[in-house]
């Protein structure tokens, strides 16, 4: 019997290490609970402004993934293992009545923990997110035919330093309308682990999320940016994204790219604060 225990104390320690390595999250402030999920290759840091704010009043969990803002990577499937990590952590932590922020890739698993059965999240907070980016980007998009062993991620797995980094700088240029945030987003992507950056975002690629928004209870909100195909443009995309979420509140931020909280950060935070004071 000491053998059987034995055995399962390993497993169950073997499962919380993982979980553990998936994930790295900051705690700061005190009172309702938050949980901050940045965007694919971000960092928890990229909060720093936001959480500064909402510390005051919140108690904020800040979270890094895998591979990314220095944080060691992990075996693949990559975006799974985020995903039951994060689930873990709430259910753990008991973080009951729980508001979640996510941007980008944040935001499609903050929908993927608020459709989960008995979840506690309250209230969902999607910052320029999509359920299925996948289905956005690729003409007759087919998640199971997307693999790690493809042309493209070869050919990025296979680029010199310099080559990556003239790839970096180019896709940090529509991300933002600001220089120095450009510039930023670029070191980020550059510091990431580079398998993770390409087979993670094969994971991203085929999450589909549009079946599971049938699921979410929590009050919804997504702050989608106007740029670069205008706002007409953008509801039409987020209209169609989120066609089987019963009830959400779409707000358009306009002059920003995708990261809304650097392009307009006094605007960012005055929604934050208007959202977050319904429940108080």
């Amino acid at each position: 019997m000491k053998r059987i225990a034995l055995i399962i104390a390993l497993i169950f320690s073997s499962i919380s290490l993982a979980q553990q390595e998936a994930i790295k999250i900051e705690v700061q402030g005190s009172g309702d609970p938050i949980l901050l999920i940045p965007g694919f290759t971000v960092p928890g840091s990229s909060w720093e402004s936001t959480v500064a704010h909402l510390s005051q009043n919140f108690e904020c969990h800040i979270v890094t993934l895998a591979g990314f803002g220095g944080l060691e990577p992990i075996d693949f499937p990559w975006l799974p293992q985020v995903n039951d990590s994060l689930e873990h952590y709430i259910q753990t932590n008991e973080l009951n009545g729980l508001t979640i922020i996510g941007h980008s890739l944040g935001g499609a698993v903050g929908t993927w923990l608020a459709s989960r059965p008995d979840n506690s999240v309250e209230q969902l907070i999607l910052v320029d997110a999509l359920p299925a980016a996948g289905a956005l980007m690729i003409p007759n998009y087919d998640p199971d035919v997307l693999v790690y062993d493809s042309p493209y991620n070869n050919q990025q797995l296979a680029m010199s330093d310099t080559e990556f980094a003239q790839m970096a700088a180019m896709m940090a240029s529509g991300m933002s309308l600001n220089a120095e945030t450009q510039q930023q987003i670029k070191n980020w992507i550059l510091e990431a682990d580079r398998k993770t950056y390409v087979y993670g975002y094969t994971d991203y690629l085929k999450l589909d999320l549009r079946e599971d928004l049938k699921n979410i209870r929590a009050e919804v909100t997504i702050i989608a940016a106007d740029q670069p195909y205008g706002k007409q443009v953008i509801t039409q995309t987020y209209e169609g994204q989120y066609a089987n979420l019963s009830a959400y509140d779409l707000r358009i931020a306009e002059n920003s790219a995708h990261f809304v909280m650097f392009d307009q950060p006094e605007w960012f935070q005055n929604q934050l604060e208007d959202l977050l004071s319904r429940g108080e």
